[in-house]
């Protein structure tokens, strides 16, 4: 059995029990390990030191719960294994700048740390072959688009640090901008109401450490938009595309789209020497059925060019 094989059982250990007392020494023996180097070896591939990720965890699910005021703060501190109300305040707010009481009474758009799946590390696949994980159907292709699309959005400015990857928390400012797109989308001239939507990240040369996030829908023709709107093309071109779909929206949209987002730039571009140009789109289809489905689209770039 594969090191992450190991480590993924733990991460399935920890998931199921959230609101028990988890234990290294459990957790060191469902590995084979003793403790000192499970705890090594969960930091490498997990990239977090089990303590904190067992931590981000509980937060992320006390976060869902929170929504519910018939619960007090309280029982869902000690029911996340967090010993005091404030102990779970404290630990709250440092993970997304809020206390609970303040997200309760005003909820926001979250980060979260995601559950990792490791077999997306180390398992590669060749274009136009489904990949099928715990939590998601994954597939790389190639597209080509003969002719530009026009959208038309809004944008924001966010640091990278905020980027939603599953591997960081906080106030989700890309969700948030998806929210204001849709509270205005109906005021939106020449806007297609039924077809594709998409978020786009572009690195900020201007402000370092930023990316400029669009959100937005088809137009129907390419045509002027006015302020505080703003129009965003997706040139026509070669693409390497990610398509991936989930069991619901809320799970393609936040967890399989950090997912597929890490996979794709950091183990499949990147074991075929490919980088990409400083932007990446997320299509989402809209459609009447059940499915839950998006694509990232990114040009690709060869490594041995960029150092030419």
């Amino acid at each position: 059995m594969h090191a992450w094989e190991q480590i993924q059982k733990t991460v399935d250990y920890i998931e199921e029990n959230l609101s028990e007392e988890i234990k290294i020494e459990t957790l060191a023996n469902l590995t084979g390990l003793s403790p000192f180097y499970f705890q090594r070896l969960f930091k490498r591939l997990v990239k977090k030191p089990v303590n904190k990720y067992v931590k981000l965890r509980r937060l992320a699910r006390a976060s869902e719960v929170l929504l519910d005021k018939n619960k007090r703060i309280v029982d869902i501190a000690l029911d996340y294994g967090f010993s005091s109300h404030e102990t779970f305040t404290r630990s709250f707010k440092d993970a997304y700048r809020i206390t609970p009481a303040e997200f309760r009474s005003r909820p926001s758009r979250l980060t979260h740390v995601s559950k990792p799946d490791l077999f997306l590390d180390y398992t590669m696949i060749d274009e136009d072959v489904p990949l099928i994980t715990d939590s998601m159907v994954l597939e790389m292709t190639r597209r080509k688009l003969d002719s530009p699309e026009a959208y038309v959005g809004l944008s924001t400015k966010i640091p990278i640090s905020q980027m939603p990857a599953g591997e960081t928390t906080g106030i989700d400012r890309a969700g948030q901008l998806w929210d204001s797109f849709h509270s205005c989308k109906g005021d939106i001239p020449y806007l297609l109401s039924d077809g594709i939507e998409l978020g786009v990240s572009m690195m900020d040369e201007a402000i370092p450490d930023t990316f400029t996030y669009f959100v937005g829908g088809e137009l129907m023709s390419n045509t002027c938009v006015s302020e505080p709107f703003v129009k965003w093309e997706l040139a026509a071109g070669e693409y390497v595309v990610c398509c991936f779909e989930a069991e619901n929206f809320t799970e393609l949209s936040t967890n399989a789209l950090g997912k597929a987002m890490n996979y794709l730039l950091e183990t499949w571009l990147v074991k075929r020497g490919l980088t990409i140009q400083p932007f990446s789109v997320e299509k989402y289809y809209q459609t009447t059925s059940s499915e839950a489905y998006m694509e990232i689209w990114v040009i690709p770039v060869s490594i041995k060019d960029t150092m030419t």
